[in-house]
């Protein structure tokens, strides 16, 4: 016989006062400004709950009231015919949130206030890529701080941190450590930064936070099957399915190794290796050792042997994205990153070569986040965090 399914937790007044905040809350997010009868309309509340959820919400710090604009034609001074309508906004700068992208010779971090508005910024390198932990906790830290000085925010203000790395990371934040390049992010972050500025810090591959940035803020707004290819030195894929980011059992969901074993592909090299390895390989291709911008240069200005290796490396990139195509199925594929502006080039020779390979070929496009795919996603991520726990998290004072 089928078992009973588990019993529901009792819908106690106290998980029904924070339902309810949570979904005033999140309305208020949404828009510019709220009002109560609004905020009946979207929530289903009688007016006095909204009243008393925007009241409490007021006094946590995390929504202001407005006051009333006079209606049309009501001159100053004049009496107020009936009952002035309540508008609301969100307290955006309550607090703010970290995104932090760790590649392995630069890390990025971002300061983003709650409507993820960017107002800090500060990069930083490595000296080399293979560091200790403690001095590449360092450098993240240090990059940190810029951005939070550039912002005007003092760490105590933080309510969560999103960081990146070149690594897989499972749901609950540990780092797959099985090869050396991976271990290198293996740095024990999350604990660092706890002690040091008491944040929670929201581990996650870099891949999977562009997935995140680029349906928030890029070219795939709204679409629920997506893929994101960071695609620079080394390919990597985040993977929404049907709203849904995928890690697998380890968090190695959207590994390319498994290229290493496709016909005419061979490896997980990406768009920018590919084009100075195969420039400096001779057969007449232009400047010998030319770095990936150049080769893409001498192709827009019609050089012949950088318009071959566009053309590999387009025929490389649709039999990657194939494979993509036959495991997952997408709706689109955007490829990411900082080569993202120079692999609008391939684009015509990825879609035209895309139906010999598959059946199923997905919509390509490029990214128009740059660089920035990754901290963006990292700041989606910990807004997501923000917002989820916003009843837990204690809102410091803002200074005057």
């Amino acid at each position: 016989m089928p078992q009973d399914p588990a019993p529901r937790p009792a819908a106690t007044p106290q998980l029904l006062r924070r339902v309810n905040a949570l979904a005033v809350l999140g309305h208020i997010r949404s828009t510019d400004v709220a009002t109560g009868t609004g905020l009946m309309a979207r929530t289903g509340l009688t007016r006095a709950s909204v009243i008393a959820v925007c009241e409490d919400l007021i006094r946590r710090g995390w929504i202001r009231e407005l006051d009333s604009p006079r209606g049309d034609g009501e001159a100053a001074g004049s009496p107020r015919k009936g009952r002035p309508a309540r508008r609301f906004e969100l307290n955006s700068r309550a607090g703010f949130v970290l995104g932090i992208d760790i590649g392995a010779a630069t890390t990025t971090a971002a300061v983003a206030d709650l409507r993820g508005t960017v107002v800090g910024r500060s990069s930083e390198s490595f000296r080399a890529a293979d560091i200790p932990a403690a001095e590449r906790i360092g450098v993240v830290d240090r990059a940190c701080r810029q951005a939070l000085a550039a912002a005007g925010a003092a760490p105590g203000r933080i309510l969560a941190a999103g960081a990146g790395i070149a690594a897989p990371v499972d749901r609950n934040g540990n780092v797959l450590a099985s090869r050396h390049f991976w271990s290198l992010f293996d740095v024990g972050l999350r604990s660092a930064f706890r002690e040091l500025h008491g944040w929670t810090v929201l581990l996650e591959n870099d891949a999977n936070l562009a997935v995140l940035g680029e349906r928030w803020r890029g070219s795939g707004a709204g679409v629920d099957d997506l893929v994101v290819l960071l695609a620079g030195e080394r390919l990597g894929a985040g993977v929404l399915e049907s709203g849904r980011l995928l890690h697998g059992r380890g968090g190695a969901a959207g590994e390319m190794g498994y290229l290493d074993l496709v016909e005419g592909v061979g490896s997980s090299d990406g768009i920018a290796a590919l084009a100075r390895q195969w420039s400096a390989a001779g057969n007449g291709t232009p400047g010998g050792s030319a770095g990936a911008r150049q080769v893409f240069a001498d192709a827009a200005a019609g050089d012949p042997a950088a318009r071959a290796v566009l053309d590999r490396i387009s025929e490389r990139m649709a039999r990657v994205i194939a494979t993509i195509s036959s495991f997952i199925n997408p709706e689109q594929l955007v490829i990411g990153g900082a080569v993202a502006a120079s692999a609008a080039m391939l684009l015509p020779g990825i879609t035209a070569a895309l139906p010999r390979f598959t059946a199923t070929p997905p919509r390509v496009s490029v990214s128009p986040l740059g660089d920035a795919i990754v901290s963006i996603g990292a700041i989606r991520h910990a807004l997501d965090y923000v917002e989820a726990n916003a009843l837990e998290l204690e809102l410091s004072p803002s200074p005057e």
